[in-house]
């Protein structure tokens, strides 16, 4: 059975990967390869798909390959050129508020708000749903992300 610990587990890892790619802006080659370690390490692409519409893309809003949410977290890809990079605004901090989380034998969902801190030290508030499953390692994978800016 997945745990609600579970599941704030992986959320702090999200965020705190989040941190550290920023801290790469400067570096595209280093940022590629540690996005790459994070969205293998937290997606479940390589277990089938993956649903994932993050915050700010208006143009290409649905990302359902490897190489969709990498650029949407880094940028630097032709085929999403809206892309600036989402990770490397930079961030401080990724701080989860569950409104809800359903746990089940071998999924779970998460819904609610995260706060990504700013340089200055403000908050930017983002709504997301997040879908996660076991794989077969028994690990914590994600199989849908959804964000959005609050209702204006």
């Amino acid at each position: 059975m997945i745990s609600l610990r579970d599941v704030q587990t992986i959320q702090k890892k999200w965020g705190d990967n989040l941190v550290e790619l920023g801290k790469l802006k400067g570096d595209f080659d280093a940022c590629k390869k540690e996005s790459k370690l994070m969205i293998d390490s937290l997606y479940g692409f390589d277990n089938g798909e993956v649903l994932f519409k993050p915050t700010k893309a208006k143009d290409q809003q649905f990302r359902l390959t490897f190489e969709g949410a990498q650029s949407y977290f880094i940028g630097g890809n032709q085929h999403f050129s809206e892309d600036n990079g989402f990770a490397l605004q930079p961030w401080t901090n990724v701080r989860f508020e569950n409104a809800s989380v359903i746990l089940n034998e071998k999924s779970a969902i998460a819904m609610g708000n995260y706060f990504f801190t700013q340089v200055d030290g403000s908050e930017v508030k983002v709504e997301y749903t997040f879908g996660y499953f076991a794989d077969k390692q028994g690990q914590l994978k994600i199989n849908l992300h959804h964000s959005s800016l609050p209702f204006n």
